[in-house]
């Protein structure tokens, strides 16, 4: 058997992965000077708490995972020669992949034997999750390692992942959008409608006016998924505005009423780049995104 390995912007529940046995190593956040670990809830930190403070303006620092954790973090399962696969935050978005990778290259020269499979997602948030979550599936029916890092590499342009924000401040400050730009956007509460390309790097697609026209435009986004691929759960994610997930995800149910529909948190890492108020929807299709 191999372990299954990721990391905490796949912002699935810590319970999920402990229950499926997958392991995962945790990014880092810091507000007014205090570092706090992104752990998936395992020691119950707070969440919505932090979500008023980033609807207060607070806003967090976050920290990529460095090559030494990844070499500590994958080192146990090396020692014990037990496979490893680790499915990753894009790079598109971090350095934390390629972190992941400069540890795999230092590890193979101690021990050239060792089997580590990485999968650069692409994604972010609960569509890196996505993964994740078909990789136990696929884990647990058997499929060999090396033809499940294949499978998801193979896929992982067919993962769809939508998003929107209340305030374009963060993405000001996160160097995103210009700051004429965002001060634009707020005065006509002009909102973004963005995915992520084909280099997992996040893209503004269109801008519209009124949240309600935003989140409208995830969920006919979505569908056009769900045609697709209508048995694949979708994942509805946000940093603290229930209520426009679930705005989406009723629209969701309407029109496919068979599809999974689950909703989520955006985790503490995620969030310090979106703000309070995002609501972001992951799901499959078919064919690869463009």
């Amino acid at each position: 058997m191999y372990q299954l390995l990721t990391d905490s912007c796949c912002d699935l529940p810590y319970q999920t992965l402990h229950d499926h046995h997958v392991d995962f190593v945790s990014m880092h956040f810091a507000i007014d000077g205090v570092e706090y670990e992104d752990d998936l809830g395992e020691n119950h930190y707070d969440i919505n708490a932090f979500y008023q403070q980033l609807k207060q303006n607070v806003m967090p620092t976050t920290t990529q995972v460095n090559v030494g954790q990844f070499v500590d973090f994958f080192t146990p399962y090396v020692k014990t020669k037990t496979p490893i696969l680790y499915i990753g935050f894009s790079s598109g978005l971090s350095g934390t992949f390629n972190s992941a990778t400069q540890a795999r290259t230092m590890l193979l020269e101690k021990y050239p034997d060792a089997q580590i499979y990485l999968v650069d997602t692409l994604a972010a948030c609960a569509g890196e999750g996505q993964f994740v979550l078909d990789a136990i599936d696929k884990r647990d029916a058997g499929m060999a390692i090396d033809e499940l890092a294949k499978w998801l590499t193979d896929r992982r342009l067919q993962y769809r992942m939508w998003f929107t924000v209340d305030k374009l401040d963060f993405l000001y400050h996160g160097g995103r959008v210009s700051r004429t730009s965002a001060a634009l956007g707020t005065m006509l509460n002009i909102k973004p409608v963005m995915d992520v390309d084909t280099a997992g790097k996040l893209r503004v697609v269109r801008k519209v006016r009124a949240r309600k026209r935003s989140l409208v435009d995830l969920a006919n986004e979505t569908l056009k998924a769900i045609q697709e691929n209508p048995q694949h759960r979708v994942i509805i994610s946000t940093s603290g505005d229930r209520e426009a997930a679930n705005f989406i995800k009723d629209r969701l149910h309407e029109a496919s009423p068979q599809t999974p529909l689950q909703i989520g948190n955006i985790g503490p890492t995620i969030a310090s780049h979106t703000g309070f108020g995002c609501v972001a929807v992951f799901s499959m299709a078919t064919e690869d995104r463009q």
